[in-house]
């Protein structure tokens, strides 16, 4: 038992006319950690569970006064979902096909002889239960997010201001903390939208957090280039939700979610590609993990007195149907800051050649051993004050200090 489960035990509620039935499940799962309730037949089992709310029912099929199918259609038409596991006798065939119909979860023959079936059917149950509300939870989220993209599409057709509006709406927030880790961005477009996206999630697995960061600098400007950003947004939200449901763990692989945007890119047939790079850093393990896809400026990792970029090359998405990949894996110092940059950042640099403009980067990204923040940068470019900027100018800063 986990030390959650408890200080919130399971409810589980044990219906039945037979006393002896009764007192042995509930000593039985009450020794397991359950917290349980009996009921002697439907009626009082439906008033305990109006006022106790269980998270699982047991209940007889055959019973006075109420028996365990009406019991369940009177929950079915309230559209409860609480998990429901019948007790049948052995000639009790075609009631349990007719309570599975009705949404029953499971069934088990009486006598139990081997309690053990009790307390896997019960696990079982349970375990179904989370997963569909974990289910009804993405599906809801998903379907917002399909609904906002709607409502995003529509406002770029009409009005490139409110696009513009838009796109920020779509961005992470800003702050954004997990542990000892943060991340701060900005963007700036040359025109009312912008071709360059950040996002950035949280995702769990066995209880470890892990943070997927993205930026991307999409070719092109303007409303075209801006849809192409609502899209990966909408796609990185899919991912995440395919990953809540235990449908695929894509999100935390940086060369699988790039070889999945390079596909869909594709199909739309959107005639645009996108330099990328994609970064899943392990809380746990103070690692990063990552995959470039034809990006320049390479990220700069700073730490104490040290600044250097980090190294990696790959094919832009987009542009073609077997683009390989390759993935970097390394150790976080203990206390770092990683900068990474759209292209738009060295067209505001003065020096003429890249290998110059790369050199005098890592002296705006880097000074007191520290780093500095998304909002320093821009402060430090002077970005703001420029009326008409040659490109879009995205910022990402992750750190741990």
């Amino acid at each position: 038992m986990t030390d959650d489960q408890a200080d919130n035990p399971v409810k589980i509620l044990i219906i039945d006319d037979d006393k002896l039935v009764r007192l042995s499940l509930s000593d039985y799962l009450c020794d397991s950690g359950y917290d349980v309730e009996t009921a002697e037949d439907g009626n009082s089992g439906l008033t305990k569970f109006d006022s106790w709310q269980p998270d699982l029912i047991i209940c007889d099929i055959r019973m006075p006064n109420m028996d365990g199918l009406s019991l369940l259609r009177v929950l079915s038409q309230r559209k409860v979902s609480t998990p429901f596991i019948f007790l049948s006798g052995a000639g009790g065939v075609s009631e349990v096909v007719e309570a599975l119909r009705y949404g029953a979860s499971d069934y088990l023959i009486k006598p139990i002889i081997d309690m053990e079936v009790l307390d896997i059917a019960v696990q079982r149950c349970l375990e179904q239960a989370n997963l569909r509300r974990e289910n009804e939870r993405y599906k809801a989220e998903l379907e917002q997010a399909n609904r906002d993209m709607r409502q995003y599409v529509r406002a770029l057709e009409s009005d490139q201001q409110a696009g513009r509006h838009v796109q920020m709406k779509i961005l992470p927030e800003t702050p954004y903390q997990v542990g000892d880790y943060s991340f701060s961005h900005a963007i700036l477009p040359s025109l009312y939208l912008s071709g360059d996206f950040v996002d950035y999630c949280t995702i769990t697995q066995s209880g470890k957090d892990s943070v997927v960061f993205i930026l991307g600098d999409v070719s092109g400007h303007g409303s075209a280039s801006a849809f192409v950003t609502v899209m990966l947004k909408n796609l990185i939200a899919r991912m995440r939700s395919d990953f809540g449901k235990g449908l695929s763990v894509k999100l935390l692989s940086p060369v699988d979610v790039l070889a999945t945007i390079n596909n869909e890119l594709l199909e739309s047939k959107m005639d645009k590609h996108v330099t990328m790079l994609v970064g899943v850093i392990d809380t746990h393990e103070n690692s990063l993990c990552y995959s470039i896809a034809g990006h320049l400026p390479l990220p700069i990792l700073t730490s104490g007195g040290d600044a250097r970029y980090l190294e990696g090359k790959g094919m832009p998405v987009g542009l073609f149907p077997k683009a390989k990949y390759e993935q970097q894996t390394i150790s976080l110092p203990d206390k770092f800051s990683l900068f990474l940059y759209s292209d738009g950042i060295l067209e505001l640099l003065k020096a003429k050649t890249l290998q110059e403009k790369e050199q005098q980067l890592i002296k705006f990204c880097h000074f007191d051993g520290v780093g500095v923040t998304a909002e320093e940068a821009v402060e430090r470019f002077r970005i703001a004050n420029i009326e008409e900027l040659p490109d879009d100018v995205a910022l990402l800063r992750v750190s741990k200090l």
